[in-house]
């Protein structure tokens, strides 16, 4: 296929994922109270299962200051169209996690016919894998890592003299915000594995910066969640061991390549 040949086709997918993300994003607005009520907004309450969880342990070790969220944050709306942009913009990240199988699927049929047979069977799995990867740092953040965020953010004060009204689209954006950005950082084994097969990356190179790819890690868990140890110390820990696999596979499929080469 020639370059524009090849940019075609890539519209093409570009396309097809766009009106997935549509779809997902009309589905998620047309099932508001679900959206909002049970996913989005529950994390603020008491009821949610994290709260619970820690509440019940605070209970059981007496060390109040281990429950989170025992009272749900209150927010506020103070633009005119305020509550209809939020609900679109939500919808579209909803749709967004909800379309992202396909999404990689989409790509996937992009890069597959430049692989060759050997590749394509050893890759198999790849579409389940970067997906199940990203649904399960999405799903790590919102139910661990945004009760914290919120019971940190949304508690802590300068003076007692100043009262937190927080907003609606702030609340939205600091979810959405954490709950993508984990995801994103779980596909770490996915990076080192097409850096590996690029000849980018060896599993000497990562064995050898071990220590300053732990710097690294801390330092995108203090980004990514509030400014509280335990947070960080909560996202840091699977991303160790994600590095400890990614280090695996790096090995294997540099092992791979010599293979093939003799």
């Amino acid at each position: 296929m020639s370059f524009w040949a090849h940019l075609e086709e890539l519209r093409g997918h570009l396309i097809r994922s766009a009106l997935a993300i549509v779809a997902g994003g009309i589905a998620a607005f047309l099932a508001k109270d679900i959206i909002f009520n049970m996913v989005i907004l529950a994390p603020k309450e008491p009821y949610f299962l994290t709260n619970r969880a820690f509440c019940y342990v605070a209970r059981e070790l007496s060390i109040p200051a281990l429950c989170i969220n025992a009272n749900p944050l209150k927010l506020i709306n103070i633009d005119m169209a305020g509550q209809f942009t939020t609900h679109i913009y939500t919808s579209l990240i909803v749709g967004l996690i909800i379309a992202i199988p396909y999404v990689i699927w989409e790509i996937w049929r992009f890069i597959k016919p430049g692989l060759e047979p050997n590749e394509r069977a050893h890759s198999s799995g790849a579409v389940l894998v970067t997906s199940g990867l990203f649904l399960t740092g999405v799903l790590f953040a919102y139910f661990l890592i945004v009760p914290l965020s919120i019971n940190f953010l949304g508690s802590y004060q300068v003076s007692y003299l100043v009262e937190n009204q927080v907003a609606l689209r702030s609340y939205i954006s600091t979810i959405t915000t954490i709950t993508l950005a984990t995801g994103l950082v779980f596909e770490l084994p996915i990076f080192i594995y097409f850096l590996s097969k690029a000849g980018l990356v060896t599993p000497e190179f990562l064995k050898k910066n071990r220590k300053l790819a732990f710097v690294l890690i801390i330092a995108l868990s203090a980004i990514i969640t509030p400014p509280d140890v335990f947070s960080q110390v909560m996202v840091g820990i699977p991303l160790v061991i994600l590095y400890e696999i990614s280090i695996r596979i790096s090995k294997r499929v540099v092992a791979r390549i010599e293979a093939q080469s003799l």
